[in-house]
């Protein structure tokens, strides 16, 4: 990796460490220049603007990230609704890349920037469409094999799953605690043993 390349990359670390822990609105350009130590002259040489670089930590950072640990779990799945139970209980107690008093930082990022940045809502819905579209799949697969009942509506028990794991993530934001992640993967359990 050139020294470019190399620097580049440590803006994007730094910065989406600074926004996962303060949010993006709330993180200046010179915070970021002051915590990676690069000349403000560095920045600008990567990147022309801060949503710039936020969207560069959407595709490099987050989506890799989500690619890793959200998507590839469901993606050979031949047993998804065991798989959406382990994924689930390994992104909200097991993975080190999230922090339960910062949440979700796509959920977070979709929060605070959809609203009113066009671009970050098509990079993020590209990312999280690619998300639900496996989790679909998965479960019309296990349908396929006999391990999920044929009347589940894939679309709908999606929706709910992830909507549920987004809420759940808030809570343990708003109580700074996992205590709330361990009665709703209990129910969650219930929920997808109950489509079998």
């Amino acid at each position: 990796m050139s020294k470019a390349s190399a620097t580049r990359m440590t803006i994007l670390q730094k910065a989406f460490e600074l926004i996962y822990t303060k949010g993006y609105q709330t993180t200046s350009i010179d915070e970021i220049i002051a915590t990676t130590k690069v000349t403000k002259g560095a920045f600008y040489y990567h990147f022309k603007t801060k949503d710039e670089m936020g969207l560069a930590i959407i595709e490099e950072i987050v989506r890799p990230t989500m690619q890793e640990s959200f998507i590839a779990p469901m993606s050979a799945s031949t047993d998804p609704l065991n798989d959406i139970y382990t994924m689930t209980k390994q992104l909200l107690l097991e993975n080190p890349f999230l922090t339960v008093e910062h949440g979700c930082p796509a959920g977070n990022l979709t929060q605070e920037m959809t609203p009113w940045n066009q671009a970050f809502s098509e990079a993020l819905s590209t990312i999280i469409d690619q998300w639900k579209t496996t989790m679909e799949n998965a479960i019309e697969n296990g349908k396929a094999c006999g391990k999920v009942n044929q009347a589940v509506n894939a679309r709908q028990v999606t929706y709910f799953i992830l909507s549920g794991y987004w809420g759940i993530r808030n809570f343990g934001k708003l109580e700074n605690s996992n205590a709330c992640y361990y009665p709703y993967l209990d129910e969650l359990k219930r929920y997808l043993e109950g489509m079998k």
